[in-house]
C-alpha cells in the first residue's frame, strides 16, 4: 500500500466525520487511552479566549524559549501550511512527522469517528509526548469545556478575552461564553484572565475549583505611553514585579501582559532584559502584520489581520487610529457567512477610505453582493471582485505612494494575500 502524503491525510481527515465540529471529549479520550497518551510535557499551559489566543501563545513561547526550555506550541487554524499548527522550538513539524502521527492516531481510533480537529489534536499530543518537551502551550480551538485540547489537565489556564463568537456552540451571551471557556480550569491550578471585566460565570467556576485567579486590572496590568509601555504583576508569593519603558509592539500588548504574568507564575528566573527582548522578537503572521512592497514603482504598505469578529476588528481600528498616515487606507475584505458582518463593518468602516470586497475560497463565504450591501448600510461604496487576489490587485492599482492597504476579515483572506505576496517574491518584504 502506498504511504499517504500529508496532503492525502488532510483530504482524508476532512471527510472522516459527518460534521466539522462535534463537541465532547468522550471519543477523543478513548482514542488517547488507546494511544497511551500521557502528559505531553512537564508543564502544560492551555489558552482560551474569543480573541488573542494566537499572540498570547506566541509571546509565552518566546519568553520560555529565552530561558533555554524546550517548548511545543499547538495552535489553529493555519494560514499557509498545516505544519504551522504543531511547532517545537520555533520549528513546524515536518510532513513526515505529521504523517507518522496521523497514522498512529488512525490505527488507534479503529471504529471511533473523530473530526479533523480532534485527529489533529491527538496527532500533536503524540508528537509532543515524543519530543521531550519542558512546556506545552496549547491553544483551545473552540470554547474550552468540550474542546479536544481540554483532554489535558493544564498547570496554568489562560483566558485572553470574552466576546461573542460561535454563538451556535457557545451561546449568545458573554456569561454563557465565559462558562464554556472556564471549562479548562482545574482544581487548585492558577487561572490568569486578561479580560478586564470577566463575567461572573467565569469567576464562579474558578471559585468552585478553588483555583487562584489573577485578574488584569487587579493583579497585573499594563500602561501604554506615547513611545513605550509598562507592565506590573505579581510573583508566586504575591510580591510585586514591574517592567518599565518597554518598546511598543505591533502585536496586542494586552496579550503580552497576560503572557508575562503566566511566565512569572511558572517560577522561572526573572530577567527584565531577557523578557523585553523576547517580547520584541515575537512574530505572528496575520496579526496586524505590516508588509512593504513595490508595486508598479509605488511603495505600498499592506496590513494583514485575520480578525473576523467585532472585538478583533475594533482592536485593529484602534491601532490604525493610533498610527495616522498622510495617505489613504484601502481595504480588501472577505468574511465567512457565520460571522457578525454588521458588527465587523460597524467597528472599522470609519477608518477606511475605499473598499474592495470578494468571496473567500470556501463554500462558507459571504458573497460580494452581501458584503457590498452591508457596507452600503453604513454609507460605504465597495468595488466587487471575484477573488481576494483580484481585490488586492485592484487596490494596489488604485493606491498611491504612502497609502496603506488593510487585508482582513478571515484566515482565508490573509492566507490568499500571503500566497500572492510569496508568488511575487514579496513574502519577506519586511515588516514593521
Amino acid at each position: 500500500m502506498t504511504q499517504r502524503s500529508l496532503a492525502d491525510w488532510l483530504a482524508y481527515l476532512e471527510q472522516l466525520h459527518p460534521s466539522a465540529i462535534d463537541m465532547g471529549l468522550e471519543r477523543v479520550r478513548q482514542v488517547a487511552g488507546r494511544l497511551q497518551l500521557q502528559r505531553p510535557a512537564a508543564k502544560v499551559i492551555t489558552v482560551t479566549g474569543t480573541n488573542g489566543k494566537g499572540s498570547t501563545c506566541a509571546f509565552l513561547a518566546e519568553l520560555l524559549l529565552t530561558e533555554g526550555l524546550r517548548v511545543g506550541v499547538y495552535s489553529s487554524p493555519h494560514l499557509l501550511r498545516y505544519n504551522e499548527r504543531v511547532v517545537i522550538n520555533r520549528e513546524p513539524a515536518t510532513d513526515a512527522e505529521l504523517c507518522m502521527a496521523f497514522a498512529a492516531v488512525e490505527s488507534a481510533r479503529a471504529d471511533i469517528s473523530l473530526t479533523y480537529f480532534e485527529m489533529g489534536t491527538l496527532a500533536a499530543f503524540w508528537l509532543f509526548q515524543r519530543a521531550g518537551l519542558d512546556v506545552a502551550v496549547l491553544e483551545v480551538g473552540l470554547g474550552g469545556r468540550l474542546d479536544a485540547v481540554n483532554l489535558l489537565d493544564a498547570d496554568l489556564a489562560l483566558v485572553t478575552s470574552i466576546g461573542l463568537d460561535h454563538a451556535e456552540w457557545l451561546g449568545n451571551t458573554r456569561e454563557s461564553v465565559a462558562f464554556e471557556k472556564a471549562g479548562i480550569f482545574r482544581n487548585g491550578r492558577p487561572v490568569i484572565c486578561g479580560e478586564i471585566d470577566p463575567p461572573d460565570t467565569l469567576l464562579q467556576q474558578a471559585a468552585q475549583l478553588d483555583a487562584p485567579v489573577y485578574l488584569r486590572g487587579r493583579d497585573f496590568d499594563l500602561a501604554v505611553g506615547a513611545g513605550n509601555w509598562h507592565w506590573r504583576g505579581v510573583d508566586q508569593d504575591g510580591s510585586p514585579l514591574e517592567l518599565h519603558d518597554l518598546p511598543l509592539l505591533d502585536l496586542p500588548m494586552e496579550n503580552a501582559a497576560l503572557a508575562l504574568q503566566a511566565f512569572i507564575l511558572l517560577g522561572l528566573a526573572w530577567s527584565p532584559e531577557r523578557c523585553s527582548s523576547a517580547l520584541q522578537r515575537t512574530v505572528l503572521h496575520g496579526r496586524c502584520e505590516r508588509c512593504r512592497l513595490q508595486y508598479q514603482g509605488k511603495k505600498l504598505t499592506l496590513i494583514l489581520d485575520v480578525g473576523h469578529n467585532p472585538h478583533a476588528t475594533d482592536f485593529v481600528a484602534g491601532r490604525l487610529r493610533a498610527r495616522p498616515i498622510a495617505g489613504r487606507r484601502l481595504a480588501v475584505f472577505g468574511i465567512l457567512a457565520d460571522k457578525d458582518l454588521a458588527g465587523v463593518v460597524a467597528a472599522i468602516h470609519q477608518v477606511i477610505d475605499h473598499w474592495a470586497v470578494a468571496p473567500l475560497a470556501t463554500v462558507r463565504t459571504r458573497t460580494a453582493d452581501e458584503l457590498s450591501a452591508e457596507l452600503a448600510e453604513s454609507g460605504e461604496l465597495a468595488e466587487q471582485c471575484a477573488t481576494i487576489t483580484l481585490a488586492l490587485e485592484a487596490q494596489c492599482e488604485r493606491a498611491r505612494d504612502g497609502d496603506e492597504i488593510l487585508v482582513f476579515g478571515s484566515f482565508y483572506c490573509v492566507a490568499e494575500a500571503l500566497a500572492w505576496l510569496a508568488q511575487r517574491g514579496d513574502g519577506n518584504g519586511g515588516t514593521g
